[in-house]
């Protein structure tokens, strides 16, 4: 006898309102001993891939790829476009993944020595790999989860349990987790998990936080979108949710989407993963990938491209999009002089890289000058190689630290990092910027200040377990049963990362299509509903595909997306001048995170001086 939606909702909330007084007393301690103590001999252990499939999201993805070899594919010699993209991450290798598979011969021309854009990764000299990002995947990425399925690589993802883990502020050293049971669907599984947690938040609080949501429920997109214009924190207070909401859940998700605090974060990101995940019962089971994202993830979509007619080409920066006389492209000119020449060109570089890049003859169009509204936001990625094994869990924490936002011992999460000897931490560092909410420009300071003050917020984490050592003043509190020392670390910069969804900013986000003929726009920043992430760059460059693809078909174009009124009637009055282009070589010169030694950072206050402004200085700029 199958069980009714309702019926199962009101049996939870009968138990659960029955046992709460009880079983989840506040502060009881949940989970098992492992959890709560952190053993440092945890074992790898990884969980089968769930049903990430069976969703309207999924089967939409799923229908939309199979487009491009049946509805979209290619009749006949005369609509096979030779395609020219400019940029080699993820939206860019997706692109031209889709066009080979309608039957088209695109070429990625990638700036730097290896792909990914902001997922690339790279070996230090000792072999280690550096990571632009600490990267997962969740259930709810239904186009990347449908790309694994065609590279035939879903064995590269090794799923943890379905649990979200966060720090305890007020424990130091202990965890404390939301559970999602086997066997109950969404979005029964999620509230469940929250009302089952008496850590965090109390029972009247967790009541408080249901109403705002249930619009976002029944209505769906349009209540989402609509509430673009607030800061989660002005949608929290408008909807009457208690503060302590903030400080326990918003402050940790916020960060961890976007590298934001909410009081900077627009409302419309957060609503956006939660519709997904209240709506999918898989939807926030996490995956990390087994290895280095380059060979692990690109390589494969480079294979796939390239046997099937297609070509990715390396150390190929366009130094100019070079126009005729009436604003058509006419080719690419790329800094070594070559001159390319093609059907169709997309664009797949990032927001911050195409402003610099816009010829002159577009840039009183409105299109173009939406863009002005978008940029991107400064993140810092960390990795952090301890002489010990530190108390650890095998998957993602969210640190609930000022500092940081979240981080995994790769040497228990991941195969090809691990170690039963010693930790490497992935950490992320955010809000790193007065845009991000921050009072301090982290970009603008040494590699020792960021580490001095990460050691800080470790020891708390850590508090019987990292070291008293004087080399980083910041854990000068520790006590003696603290043994475990740095021995090496990597700062990985990308002063230009995601967009900056502060609030206000979704309606600048730009279609694919664009007022220039043959010229395509790809990118997880354009307009998409899953934000900047790998799932919005896959499927940015797969809504690019599908443009140009219809285009060679002959079918009408698909439409611009609407301009703000006050662009259109501004961007007349713009004073066009010649593009500033890129200025340097290296990832950060392209919108890529890297290790920064002075050269690079003086290349850097040179070309993105906001970088090192003050709170103070950065408001007045803005």
């Amino acid at each position: 006898m199958k069980t009714s939606p309702l019926a199962l909702a009101a049996a939870l909330t009968t138990t659960l309102l029955s046992s709460t007084v009880h079983a989840f007393a506040p502060h009881a301690r949940i989970g098992n001993a492992q959890l709560r103590s952190g053993s440092s001999r945890l074992v790898m252990k990884d969980y089968p891939k769930p049903n990430v499939e069976d969703t309207d999201n999924y089967r939409f993805a799923q229908s939309m790829s199979s487009s491009f070899q049946t509805t979209l594919k290619v009749q006949n010699e005369s609509q096979k476009k030779k395609v020219a993209i400019i940029g080699g991450g993820l939206s860019g290798l997706a692109c031209a993944k889709y066009l080979v598979d309608a039957g088209h011969i695109p070429t990625v021309y990638e700036a730097r020595d290896v792909l990914g854009g902001k997922v690339s990764a790279w070996q230090d000299a000792d072999g280690d790999w550096i990571e632009t990002g600490l990267h997962i995947f969740f259930g709810a990425y239904p186009n990347m989860m449908n790309l694994f399925d065609e590279l035939d690589i879903h064995d590269r993802l090794q799923w943890k349990i379905h649990q979200m883990i966060f720090a305890m502020q007020e424990l130091p050293g202990e965890f404390t987790t939301f559970d999602f049971i086997p066997g109950i669907p969404a979005p029964f599984n999620f509230g469940l998990a929250i009302l089952m947690n008496q850590k965090m938040l109390t029972f009247a609080e967790k009541l408080q936080t249901a109403p705002p949501l249930i619009p976002m429920l029944i209505e769906g997109q349009s209540f989402i979108d609509a509430q673009d214009e607030l800061s989660v924190t002005e949608f929290m207070r408008k909807y009457g949710m208690p503060e302590r909401i903030n400080e326990e859940v918003f402050i940790a998700m916020a960060k961890a989407l976007d590298f934001i605090d909410p009081d900077k974060l627009s409302m419309t990101v957060v609503l956006t993963a939660m519709n997904r995940f209240l709506n999918e019962s898989n939807g926030l089971q996490m995956a990390f990938l087994d290895g280095n994202q380059p060979d692990r993830l690109c390589e494969p979509m480079k294979q796939h491209i390239e046997s099937r007619g297609g070509k990715i080409i390396l150390n190929a920066p366009v130094r100019k999009i070079v126009t005729k006389d009436d604003g058509t492209i006419d080719h690419l000119l790329l800094r070594s002089g070559e001159k390319i020449v093609a059907d169709e060109y997309v664009s797949a570089m990032p927001v911050d890289i195409v402003k610099r890049m816009t010829p002159k003859q577009w840039q009183n169009m409105p299109y173009f000058r939406q863009f002005d509204e978008l940029e991107g936001i400064p993140v810092i990625n960390l990795h952090m190689w301890f002489d010990r094994k530190l108390k650890a869990v095998d998957h993602l924490c969210f640190s609930r630290s000022p500092l940081l936002s979240v981080y995994a011992d790769m040497s228990v999460t991941c195969k090809e990092y691990a170690d039963p000897d010693k930790s490497m931490l992935e950490l992320v560092f955010a809000p790193c910027s007065p845009i991000a909410g921050g009072n301090t420009n982290w970009i603008s300071k040494s590699d020792e200040e960021i580490i001095d003050a990460t050691m800080g917020e470790l020891a708390r984490l850590f508090p019987t377990e990292i070291a008293n050592d004087e080399r980083w003043p910041a854990t000068c509190n520790q006590g003696p049963k603290g043994q475990a020392k740095l021995i090496k670390y990597a700062v990985v910069k990308v002063p230009r990362s995601v967009y900056a969804a502060i609030p206000g900013r979704n309606k600048y986000r730009p279609s694919q299509t664009t007022p220039i003929p043959h010229f395509t726009m790809a990118g997880d920043w354009t307009s998409q509903k899953f934000l900047g992430s790998m799932e919005g760059a896959v499927l940015g460059g797969k809504l690019a595909a599908e443009v140009v693809a219809n285009r060679a078909l002959g079918n009408a174009e698909k439409p611009i997306k609407e301009i703000q009124q006050h662009i259109v009637k501004s961007a007349a009055s713009h004073v066009a001048k010649e593009p500033i282009g890129v200025l340097g070589d290296g990832a950060i010169a392209f919108g890529g995170g890297a290790q920064l030694g002075k050269k690079n950072m003086d290349l850097l206050k040179e070309a993105d001086p906001i970088q090192f402004a003050d709170a103070e200085q950065y408001a007045a700029a803005s």
